[in-house]
């Protein structure tokens, strides 16, 4: 930090199309106090002192105040302004707040006469949340949930950011960083007092304890619920030729996504679309229909129907109603190598208004009307709720960043499981527990911030 005040529009800038009600600009400094006073008191700034206590309201009260331009001494707007003292603030440093009208007008020439004042600079992108994390007041795992919160499209998305900036991750990674250190404390007595009498069984205790914490590791590492949580759960609408796939995917979006035709095969590539499922976020995928050709671009497309079928993390089987035997047609895709969990993947049955079917222990759909629509999509809330809740009592990872780091540790702590001497063992748990502490932010690694930062809006 440079210890400069920095300041910034925390809401959405108004546009000439759609004014905002409000505009809300905020500062963080050592001089966003006095910043508030010279603009709003008039002449303060030209006579280049103010009495702050006169000038000041009591601090985390809202006070209305006429704001002027510094220089001119023009009024801008009448508002609510308001400060908080530092450290008992979101940065931890003196903030300010003015809450003004929301017209573009307004806006800008209140960020330019805090400009003018010439002791306070533009804020970068995510340097609010950046001095939060520089003065203690989160750690990165909450600074990056505070992006996520500002990000989230869906409810399980709100859900998941908010259970980040509570410190959920932070609790679980420290927790284990404080596990791992306590192993490396017991090893490093060992090796700088081997004359002593240490305890009885000290490297198989602190074998156990390593084993049990890359075991932890590699179970948090497997649970994807958080990753799919931030990209959207990954549904593949799978089947033969002219079943409907395309249309279950227009239906299911609700718009024309995909060209629908009856010449079979009029799909070649993946067409992805995404929804909200639920509160669950999904991207949805219409594939090529599976069969044999002799045509080269169908035959790349079946590849990639078969290859985003195995990737996905639900499978839609569409199958036509007119279809004597649907269920064998099913059972021969499946054995055709395509993948299909019984637990999550459905079968749904197309065109029942042509041909009625019983359609036990599969969905019976009319693409064209929508009937058994709601049946479908409840089906697919259970599938994707199961799918999502597994393993929900724990945290899940939620960023590439997170993995990398835990990915590093669980090998480190492997080495140190395996190593031919008590100083490497010591060495390999000593960089666990540093890729441990570089997802809080625990270890310091400024190149590193920049990048996790940059991303944020100005503002936050």
């Amino acid at each position: 930090m440079d210890g400069t005040t920095i300041y910034a529009l925390g809401t959405a800038p108004p546009s000439r199309a759609r004014p905002g009600a409000l505009s809300v600009i905020r500062l963080s400094g050592p001089r966003a106090a006095d910043a508030l006073i010279f603009l709003t008191e008039r002449g303060a700034f030209a006579r280049g002192r103010s009495m702050r206590a006169a000038a000041l309201p009591e601090p985390r009260r809202l006070a209305l105040r006429t704001l002027y331009d510094p220089l001119s001494e023009e009024r801008i707007d009448r508002g609510l302004v308001v400060w908080f003292e530092a450290p008992r603030t979101e940065t931890g440093e003196t903030m300010a707040e003015l809450h003004l009208h929301g017209g573009r007008a307004v806006a800008q020439a209140a960020l330019g006469a805090i400009q003018r004042l010439g002791f306070c600079r533009l804020a970068e992108p995510g340097e609010f949340t950046r001095r939060a994390f520089e003065n203690g007041k989160l750690d990165l795992t909450e600074a990056e949930a505070i992006a996520d919160l500002v990000d989230a499209e869906t409810e399980q998305q709100r859900r998941l950011a908010l259970q980040q900036m509570d410190g959920a991750l932070h609790r679980l990674y420290e927790d284990w960083r404080a596990q791992g250190l306590a192993a490396l404390a017991h090893l490093e007595a060992a090796i700088d007092f081997p004359d002593e009498d240490l305890p009885e069984g000290l490297a198989d205790t602190v074998g156990t304890a390593i084993a049990r914490l890359q075991a932890a590791i590699a179970a948090h590492l497997d649970d994807r619920r958080g990753e799919r949580l931030r990209e959207g759960l990954s549904i593949a609408i799978i089947g033969p030729p002219n079943a409907g796939k395309s249309s279950l995917l227009n239906l299911l979006a609700r718009r024309e996504a995909a060209i629908v035709s009856e010449t079979a095969g009029t799909t070649r590539d993946v067409i992805e679309v995404h929804l909200d499922l639920g509160g669950w976020p999904v991207v949805l995928a219409d594939t090529a229909g599976l069969r044999e050709t002799a045509d080269a671009i169908e035959q790349e497309g079946v590849r990639r129907a078969r290859a985003r079928a195995q990737q996905a993390d639900l499978r839609l089987l569409v199958l036509d109603a007119s279809d004597s035997d649907w269920s064998g047609t099913m059972q021969a895709l499946t054995a055709a190598g395509t993948r299909w969990v019984p637990e999550h993947d459905i079968v749904v049955v197309n065109k029942v208004d042509i041909a009625p079917t019983d359609a036990t222990g599969a969905v019976a759909l009319s693409a064209r009307s929508g009937a058994g629509l709601p049946e479908l999509l409840a089906r697919l809330e259970r599938s994707a709720g199961a799918l999502m809740e597994r393993g929900a009592g724990a945290p899940p990872l939620t960023r590439a960043r997170h993995r990398e780091a835990l990915t590093e540790a669980h090998d480190a702590l492997g080495r140190a499981l395996d190593a031919p001497e008590i100083a490497l063992s010591a060495e390999d748990l000593r960089l666990a527990m540093r890729a441990l502490g570089r997802i809080t932010g625990t270890v310091r690694v400024d190149e590193l911030l920049d990048v996790i930062f940059r991303d944020f809006c100005i503002g936050k």
